[in-house]
C-alpha cells in the first residue's frame, strides 16, 4: 500500500474502538458473558486494605484447605467498597498478591483464614504494570 492511500485512523476512530472494546467487556461482565467473584470487604473503610483469602480452616476437616484466590474459576474479582466497584482480571488479582502482598491470618472464630492483605491501588499500579508491558 502507498503513502498515498494509507489512511490514518482520526483520535476519534481510536477512541471509538477502545471504548466500543470496554463496552463489551462491561456488557460481557454484566450478562454472563465472563464469570466474576465478588467480594465485599467492610473493614476496607477503616483499614485501606482488601483481603484476599487463599486457605481456609474447615471445622468439619479439622485443618486448613485452599479456597478464596487458590481455586476460584472466576475470570475476574470484584470488590465492593462503598458504593464503588472495582472489577479486575484475576491473574492480575493474583500478581498483585504476588508482588504486593502482606501475609494474614483472620483469627475471627467461627471462619479462620489466611491470606494476603492488599491496597485498591495495588490493584491499579499492577493494571499498569501489565498494560506498560503489553506496549513493549
Amino acid at each position: 500500500m502507498s503513502a498515498k492511500t494509507t489512511k490514518k485512523r482520526s483520535d476519534f476512530d481510536l477512541d471509538f474502538a477502545n471504548g466500543k472494546e470496554g463496552e463489551t467487556l462491561v456488557e460481557e461482565l454484566l450478562t454472563g458473558g465472563r464469570t466474576v467473584e465478588v467480594k465485599r470487604d467492610l473493614r476496607w473503610r477503616e483499614t485501606g486494605n482488601l483481603f484476599i483469602e487463599t486457605e481456609c480452616f474447615y471445622i468439619s476437616k479439622k485443618g486448613w484447605a485452599p479456597s478464596g484466590l487458590s481455586v476460584t474459576k472466576a475470570d475476574y474479582w470484584a470488590f465492593v467498597i462503598g458504593e464503588s466497584t472495582i472489577i479486575v482480571p484475576t491473574q492480575i488479582l493474583r500478581d498483585s498478591v504476588v508482588q504486593y502482598g502482606r501475609r494474614i491470618e483472620n483469627r475471627t472464630p467461627p471462619n479462620h483464614s489466611k491470606g494476603y492483605l492488599i491496597t485498591p491501588a495495588d490493584l491499579i499500579e499492577m493494571t499498569k504494570e501489565k498494560a506498560n508491558a503489553l506496549e513493549e
